[in-house]
């Protein structure tokens, strides 16, 4: 797409790559670029750096935790809100769809380190600690710690990097953005299970797998949404080598935002027990450790021989933010650097095959010979979910045994189909309780009911009032409603259908239609299969759109 006229939101915009990206965005000429970072100030210092080389180009910024909320949360609100189900109202309560709304970027480019941000929560350390609670306890009481089980929750990484994808498509989709790229990580700068480098933790670090781990289920989560109708257009440019670099000089050593001060030790018996913290082992000094560094942004800086050692031949070598910058926006322009991760999934993925097709087709045939022999009909047997589905099928089915053909459903009055439902459901018991007998209840124009001992929708109730909007919610998701509103909704449904149909010449043999004459057996038959796949794709939007 044309970059040219565009507002870009560039995430993590003021770090080592997200400058090098918005240095790179500037010679495009986008209409603006809002650049995003967790405090404000990195945002300020950002765009003061930008200024001059941005010319007429507006220089907008934001801050805030893309992972948090709007407003204050107790520690089990923030839990709730990772792992709960996702409502529409919901949604404007997470900072990232309040930000994607608010400025409606047409790109987003997404350089935070995502998996280091939710593996470095280190689940496995608050797990311990929890562990470790529990074996001080008296096994016979029931009670735990109350805030370390907060904590355990809150550190989960599967749940948070879900609701993160869910958000930020969500937001995408309701903004209007029309293109999103990531740049994503490996989590070990291309290595395998044998780095060497692991923030001083034990070999191989288990939070640093768990940032390899998250990493892999993040690109697969973008695969899933380049994959999804209505999302922008997807792409992922994973690095594998160190990112460097932002600066080289000589000053002040800081180590987790605190400067390093050198000290006076003196050598001292080992004694028999030994603590990594011990105040009277050294003397500090008031002057701070100063030597030669290279800044490698994020990753903290080096001294000269750890970077030495770390880009040397066969260790994990290194990239720069200009390399990574350069391939994302060549690939937002429309051009293949062969490093989009997405597109190189797309390629290795086993789609479906022309074997397989061929198969089908028998398949089907063979499951009609066996119906017909049967004298039975094969629907649903609430195995493939959602229940939605299994309430499409039988609904279609339904019409199927009242009216036979989709052309007499469409010429019929939503009355007259109401009707029809109602009567073969009554003198035909058997249609009925085949379909209640999988767990999915029966809903007449009467109000009346029928159901089997056990339901699927609402799942393990009791008690619920029946409110208005519980009924409509559990109809939707997997009763067949035959009231007279969705009767209506079929006659449309099939009309539509039709429509389509005979807008298609007879003399149109051609290969352009997927859905022809001789797919739909010109109307004269329902086949709840196809009409429910149609549903899915076409009304619904479930449809896939890679092959």
């Amino acid at each position: 797409m044309d970059i040219q006229g565009s507002k870009v939101l560039v995430l993590g915009g003021p770090g080592l790559v997200g400058m090098a990206v918005c240095r790179g965005l500037l010679s495009k000429k986008p209409r603006e670029i809002q650049i995003h970072s967790l405090h404000e100030e990195e945002s300020i210092h950002a765009r003061d750096m930008l200024a001059e080389e941005a010319g007429k180009i507006q220089l907008s910024i934001s801050w805030g935790d893309l992972f948090g909320m709007l407003d204050e949360q107790t520690p089990l609100e923030r839990i709730r809100a990772q792992v709960e189900g996702l409502s529409d109202d919901d949604l404007p309560l997470f900072r990232l769809y309040d930000l994607l709304t608010g400025s409606k970027p047409d790109i987003v480019i997404d350089c935070v380190n995502t998996a280091t941000g939710i593996a470095y929560r280190d689940m496995f350390r608050t797990a311990e600690a929890v562990l470790a609670d529990l074996d001080a306890r008296d096994p016979d009481d029931p009670t735990a710690d109350r805030l370390r089980v907060e904590h355990l929750l809150e550190s989960l990484y599967m749940p948070r990097m879900i609701r993160h994808i869910q958000v930020m498509y969500r937001g995408m989709v309701d903004a209007g953005t029309r293109a999103y790229v990531k740049v994503g990580t490996s989590g070990t700068g291309g290595m395998g299970l044998n780095i060497p480098y692991t923030h001083s933790e034990e070999k191989p670090s288990r939070v640093l797998l768990s940032k390899s781990a998250i990493a892999g289920a993040h690109s697969m989560l973008l695969f899933l949404m380049a994959r999804t109708p209505g999302a922008p257009i997807t792409k992922e440019i994973k690095p594998a080598a160190a990112i460097a670099w932002k600066k080289i000089g000589y000053g002040p050593i800081r180590r987790r935002g605190k400067a390093v001060h050198r000290v006076k030790a003196t050598p001292r018996p080992l004694g028999e027990t030994f603590s990594s913290t011990d105040q009277a082992a050294a003397e500090v000094r008031d002057e701070v450790l100063n030597s030669v560094y290279i800044d490698t942004g994020e990753n903290g800086i080096f001294s000269l021989e750890e970077f030495a050692l770390l880009t040397t031949a066969e260790q994990m070598e290194f990239v720069t933010p200009e390399e990574i910058a350069d391939a994302l926006i060549f690939e937002i322009e429309g051009g293949n650097t062969g490093h989009d991760i997405i597109n190189a999934l797309d390629n290795a993925v086993l789609s479906p095959t022309y074997r397989a097709g061929l198969l089908r087709h028998w398949a089907l045939e063979r499951m009609v010979e066996l119906e017909n022999e049967h004298k039975t009909h094969s629907i649903a047997f609430e195995m493939l979910g959602p229940p939605r589905n299994s309430k499409l099928l039988f609904e279609a089915h339904l019409l199927r045994q009242a009216f036979e053909t989709m052309r007499e459903v469409q010429a019929a009055a939503p009355e007259e189909v109401r009707d029809r439902l109602d009567k073969l459901v009554r003198e035909d018991p058997d249609e009925a309780n085949d379909i209640v007998a999988i767990g999915i209840p029966i809903l007449l124009d009467s109000g009346e009911v029928l159901r089997g001992r056990e339901v699927i929708v609402p799942l393990e109730a009791q008690g619920l009032d029946v409110t208005p909007e519980r009924l409509e919610a559990w109809v939707h998701d997997g009763w067949v409603d035959l009231r007279l509103a969705n009767c209506r909704k079929w006659i449309e449904r099939f009309d539509r259908i039709l429509t389509q149909l005979d807008n298609i010449s007879e003399n149109d043999t051609s290969s352009r239609h997927l859905r022809n004459r001789r797919f739909w057996h010109d109307g004269a038959v329902i086949q709840p299969g196809k009409i429910v796949g149609w549903v899915l794709s076409v009304e619904e939007q479930g449809g896939r759109i890679k092959r």
